[in-house]
């Protein structure tokens, strides 16, 4: 399931922290890690020479920082426009995942100043992993799983279990976040363990030995989501993110998923650690 990770360099931020902190996880050990830098298109041969170098240098940096096993690892030095290069790429390498680092621009803002995480998680069909440049990135140990009954919820129970069946130093913080009910009701262990959405995949997750816990909230979900993030204190969030374009139209720039109204949007902006969003 993740045999192939693009890792894509922006320079900034902490995706070199999350690299490592993944490289620790059982899940990944058997993983091919691409590295890739992106050259923006330059005026003259000279100034290409002079960043295709620099590039190379990032790239052997990278390596060298993170400590990856020569064996398993692709360094991808690419010119062109970053945002659709990380896109194509992806789809040329058949990417498992792709990590990247993100400025959590809000909507317009994002849009308007050009922003390539933006670009990517709304025009890629591949699971993401969002890092943004003012989190602290922590050893993983506590991973949060928002769940609904969505297909691509599903998938990301799935990768939820697939990355912690052989951690253990992980807890897993299974999450259900109902609008119809009250944002103020308080419910008993035993009564958020037997949630319709919660309780199977908590018996999914025990049978894989996974300490798992179960919450269940009412109230607006993107904002209790991040919430429940922050006093939980959780490491990862993982949420399914479903593919909302029509087939006619997966080359096509919508510009209302652009200015970013989704719930996964507003929990890639607004959470404050990383986000896995979570497609297939």
């Amino acid at each position: 399931m993740l045999d192939k990770i693009l890792y894509a360099d922006s320079g900034t931020g902490h995706t070199q922290e999350m690299l490592k902190i993944l490289l620790d996880i059982p899940a990944f050990k058997n993983s091919e890690i691409n590295i890739l830098h992106v050259i923006p298109p330059q005026v003259s041969a000279d100034a290409l020479a002079e960043k295709w170098e620099e590039g190379g240098k990032i790239l052997s940096e990278i390596v060298k920082n993170v400590n990856i096993d020569p064996s398993k690892v692709a360094t991808i030095l690419k010119q062109g426009d970053p945002k659709d290069t990380v896109c194509n790429t992806a789809q040329e390498i058949n990417a498992d995942l792709i990590l990247m680092g993100s400025r959590g621009l809000k909507r317009l803002e994002s849009f308007l100043e050009n922003s390539v995480s933006q670009y990517v998680f709304q025009l890629s069909d591949r699971p993401m992993l969002l890092v943004k440049d003012d989190i602290y990135v922590r050893k993983i140990k506590k991973v949060m799983l928002a769940l609904d009954k969505s297909e691509s919820s599903s998938y990301a129970l799935e990768m939820a279990l697939y990355l912690l069946r052989d951690y253990r130093e992980a807890e897993l913080y299974l999450v259900r976040v109902n609008p119809d009910m009250n944002a103020d009701l308080e419910l008993s262990t035993a009564e958020m363990e037997q949630n319709p959405i919660l309780a199977p995949a908590l018996q999914q997750a025990k049978r894989m030995g996974i300490s798992a816990k179960c919450i269940v909230k009412g109230g607006k979900p993107a904002q209790q989501i991040c919430k429940l993030a922050d006093d939980n204190n959780i490491d990862l969030l993982l949420l399914g993110s479903p593919d909302r374009r029509p087939s006619i139209a997966k080359n096509l720039v919508d510009l209302d998923r652009l200015l970013g109204t989704s719930l996964s949007d507003y929990v890639r902006v607004n959470a404050n650690c990383p986000v896995l969003l979570v497609r297939k």
